[in-house]
């Protein structure tokens, strides 16, 4: 086992990063909960340790939680990538607080072909929760994974909806990486727009591990 500071105190960190303040639902915007993204971190670096010295991507890193929590683990250099203004401006203010020197922030739109330019395997882990694909963005989460698959050298760790498994181990397995589910997760939803009629939903989630094929 790789050490790293105590899952604890990880969540603790994570939980006073700030949320979206105006989630925008066409970007399926949802802040991942602290103590879903300290797990993560937690599990890719005292399981596999790939986080710390080493390059961390993280894409569509939205308010910038697990960005932070990379750097919090002692990542070498954490880029985050993410589109939109309102989310970066959080971000930017969540990193300043944080004061952690090893990361920085990218404003891009990671689904266009231009974006790998000049990033293609410069990273060793990446890391993201990407959009699930609603009926607005259907493939947006498969776009995530190939572009993952691009820039990364080594591993991904990325969330999936469980009911999409299938689809996604075989899309891995099409584009250059082996793809394995560390876990089974309970994704609590809060209600955050307009249309929500429950407080929270749960959604199952896998946590996926993908090693790209070299």
């Amino acid at each position: 086992m790789w050490p790293c500071m105590k899952l604890r105190h990880l969540q603790e960190l994570l939980q006073q990063i700030d949320d979206f303040h105006k989630p925008k639902i066409l970007l399926e915007q949802y802040a991942t909960p602290s103590h879903l993204a300290s797990h993560m971190l937690y599990t890719i670096q005292t399981q596999y340790g790939d986080i710390d010295g080493k390059i961390v991507a993280d894409l569509g890193c939205g308010c910038g939680s697990l960005t932070i929590g990379a750097a919090a683990l002692n990542a070498g250099t954490v880029i985050g990538f993410e589109i939109d203004t309102d989310a970066l401006e959080v971000c930017y203010k969540n990193v300043t607080d944080q004061e952690f020197s090893s990361i920085d922030i990218v404003q891009c739109d990671i689904s266009q072909d231009l974006f790998t330019n000049g990033w293609f395997k410069k990273f060793d882990t990446v890391i993201m929760n990407p959009p699930f694909g609603t009926k607005h963005n259907a493939g947006i989460d498969m776009d995530f994974l190939k572009k993952a698959i691009q820039l990364s050298n080594n591993s991904i760790y990325s969330l999936h909806k469980t009911s999409t498994r299938n689809h996604v181990l075989k899309f891995a397995t099409a584009n250059g990486a082996t793809g394995e589910v560390l876990a089974k997760l309970q994704y609590d939803l809060p209600s955050t727009y307009k249309f929500h009629k429950k407080s929270s939903v749960d959604i199952e989630v896998d946590f996926f591990r993908f090693e790209v094929i070299k």
